[in-house]
């Protein structure tokens, strides 16, 4: 997949625009073009720009691209570049007019030009805009727009002759824009806000001489300066000075870590006292902040279902609501005695101003995108709105062992040597056996070796997934692992007990020659994430380990899982996870399943699960992949507040849906009955749409409390 660029788009005033964009790249040939009203901004390949472009100025000539160092237009701007002194100097000039013709409305009445007079100049003042967009998409053949709708109902009020009124809504119209305008870009400024910690230059050491270049231009391999107070620009490995390095950027952790020579640091934290040197590692492009960066913001690809639902929605509910008001024009007149076409068409006139799904279109958007950004602030990345609606339904957590909900740091606790063997000889052949291994327990053996590890003395090394390895060691063929690998070599294990321990059995050409046994301890915050997740209603959540079950069973017990499966193979663990699923649907839930594992190891179930969540991925690349959520911490409790801010988050989406569609079919009725005027029908549009963006604005702000499912 081409690597995408994000750009921010001029001009991108309305959701049902975004959407016409995006259909129309999608047509041409542009399937990964993302187009995201929430953030204002266009995702695509950086070869497929040009195209882009011209394409967009078909749909759309007022929106434009910029270029990836160009900003949107500044606050004091609309999305027309009209100064906004000068578009409130506009709507109070017309609301001057609206008020004198009001206050002189029988003498302007008795004179229809001076009237004319007095209302089209505050009609154009306000709606000329309107206006115009709505003959520029008429010629383009796209009906059924907010702009459509407001001219035909406002030029319909001036056909019956009720220009106060065509004037008045085409005010509380842009006014309602107005605030809505300034809405939607508070959000986009909180939620751009989150992807603000890209570093903007390098300091970098080039021979004698301190210069400063973009980050992307800096080489692996070079050293770059970082003063207190400056965000760190790449991944690197301190080698000069220490310090304290603020991650909360990336982690959500308020602490701050130490950083020394030979530390890594990464791109995105904050060096917060001394002056360090660092020696680049990765590229730009590949660095743990252009990583999260990208998929924060693809996040908007990946649509809830509520979103999707939504956008259908709104594709046939605006046509529909057009051939009703059609209809209630144009049938009591036929049918009905008495009934008078002038009054029918103003009741017509109120269905369209209020037939604009705008309320809901812009408002569930924006929501799930703040959900996203929310989590993201708390050091959560959650690839999509519809991950977030999973994490909002969970009932079932399925959590792996070992680095996990255990800190994946080991230390041998006892060494049990055959008889007329030297346990020192059975800790050294062990160590050499893992001398090429990255296996947690396999750093614990070599630790407890406490001297360099020979490599030259080992070869034929093989790593047996699930088992343990085999290597040739001073020709000597060694095997260290668990039981499971020694009775596959046909060798016998005496018994023995090692209590709530790993252990590494050790043998030697076909002869046990001992046993190591390496403890990990459960992280500090495990019970705690367990506790939270049932607060919240999660019902059952298991515990899958490919460790001994003594092992595995203690760590359970600790912490009140409701269930513990050992001595699992990887692929094992897959069928567990399905096993476990079916046993949920048949138990009648239907919310979703999450497996919590490292990233690394455990693909194939992070992507079989509902939600596939990775624990502890800071930096590393399988991980982030692999997972739908990445924690971007070690700490297992924030999966609860992923779940409550999805629950937040579902909940404000729900409250804005049956609102603007209470507000809208209650209005529309009383408008059919011939009890509701335009003013009225002002407030069910553009009033509801900002009250809806207001609200979904408050999901950026974490809840105080868990909230149960809902």
């Amino acid at each position: 997949m081409a690597t995408k660029v994000s750009y921010n788009l001029q001009g991108l005033d309305c959701a049902d625009c975004a959407a016409r964009i995006q259909d129309a790249l999608h047509r041409q040939g542009m399937s990964e073009a993302v187009v995201s009203f929430a953030t204002g901004q266009l995702l695509l390949p950086a070869e497929q720009l040009d195209r882009a472009r011209a394409v967009i100025r078909e749909v759309d000539p007022k929106v434009t691209v910029l270029d990836p160092t160009e900003q949107a237009g500044p606050d004091e701007e609309d999305d027309d570049g009209i100064p906004t002194w000068r578009r409130i100097a506009e709507m109070a000039a017309a609301a001057a007019l609206l008020v004198a013709g009001a206050v002189f409305h029988d003498a302007l009445h008795a004179s229809p030009w001076a009237e004319y007079a007095v209302f089209v100049p505050a009609y154009l003042l306000v709606g000329r805009n309107v206006l115009l967009a709505a003959l520029r998409n008429l010629g383009r053949g796209q009906l059924f727009d907010e702009n459509f709708l407001m001219t035909v109902a406002t030029l319909g009020a001036f056909a019956i002759h009720e220009l106060p009124e065509a004037v008045a809504v085409m005010l509380f119209y842009a006014v309602g824009e107005y605030f809505q305008d300034r809405a939607v870009a508070g959000s986009r400024r909180s939620i751009r806000a989150l992807l603000a910690v890209r570093p903007d230059h390098a300091t970098v050491r080039r021979g004698d001489r301190l210069i400063q270049v973009s980050p992307e231009s800096v080489a692996v391999g070079e050293e770059i300066l970082v003063r207190p107070g400056e965000r760190i620009p790449l991944d690197g490995e301190v080698i000069e000075g220490s310090t304290y390095v603020d991650t909360s950027a990336l982690t959500g952790e308020s602490a701050p870590r130490p950083a020394g020579v030979g530390d890594a640091v990464l791109a995105g934290t904050v060096n917060l006292q001394g002056l360090i040197a660092v020696r680049v590692t990765r590229p730009f492009g590949e660095s743990s902040i252009a990583r999260v960066l990208q998929l924060v913001e693809e996040a908007a690809a990946r649509k809830a279902p509520t979103e999707r639902a939504i956008t259908a929605f709104a594709r046939w509910y605006t046509p529909a609501v057009v051939g009703i008001a059609a209809l209630v024009a144009l049938l009591p007149p036929l049918l009905l005695p008495g009934a008078t076409f002038a009054d029918w068409l103003h009741r017509a006139l109120v269905l369209l101003v209020i037939s604009c799904p705008c309320a809901l279109v812009v408002s569930v958007p924006l929501t799930y995108f703040g959900g996203i950004g929310a989590a993201s602030r708390a050091g959560i990345l959650v690839k999509g709105g519809n991950y977030l609606d999973a994490l909002a339904r969970l009932d079932t957590v399925v959590w792996d062992k070992t680095g996990t909900l255990t800190q994946g740091r080991f230390t041998v606790s006892s060494v049990a040597a055959a008889d007329g063997v030297d346990a020192g000889d059975v800790l050294r052949l062990a160590a050499h056996a893992e001398a090429h291994s990255a296996h947690p327990i396999a750093a614990a053996v070599r630790e407890a070796y406490g001297r360099p590890v020979d490599a030259g003395i080992v070869d034929d090394y093989a790593e047996i997934a699930g088992h343990g390895v085999r290597a040739r060691i001073d020709g000597r063929v060694v095997l260290a692992g668990n039981a499971r690998l020694l009775a596959a070599e046909g060798i016998p294990v005496p018994p023995g007990d090692d209590g709530a321990s790993t252990v590494v059995h050790v043998a030697a050409d076909g002869a046990w020659l001992g046993r190591i046994a390496v403890a990990d301890q459960a992280k500090p915050t495990a019970g705690q994430a367990v506790e939270r997740l049932r607060t919240l209603g999660v019902s059952r959540q298991v515990m899958l380990s490919g460790d001994d079950h003594r092992v595995a069973e203690a760590v359970g017990r600790s912490l009140g899982l409701d269930e513990v499966r050992a001595n699992l193979l990887p692929e094992e663990k897959v069928a567990a996870v399905e096993e476990i699923d079916a046993a949920r649907r048949t138990a009648g839930r239907t919310g979703a399943l999450a497996f919590v594992g490292d990233g690394i190891n455990d693909a194939p179930v992070l992507a079989r699960a509902d939600v596939g969540v990775a624990m502890g991925a800071l930096g590393t690349d399988a991980a982030i992949e692999a997972a739908d959520v990445v924690i971007m911490d070690d700490d297992p409790a924030k999966l609860a507040t992923g779940v409550s801010v999805g629950r937040r988050t579902r909940q404000i989406v729900h409250q804005n849906i049956a609102f603007a569609i209470g507000v809208k079919a209650v209005v529309m009725l009383l408008g059919a009955l011939g009890l509701a005027n335009m003013w009225a029908a002002v407030f069910a549009d553009v009033g509801v749409a900002l009250l809806a963006i207001l609200n979904a604005t408050r999901v950026l702000k974490q809840p105080s409390s868990p909230r149960r499912a809902i």
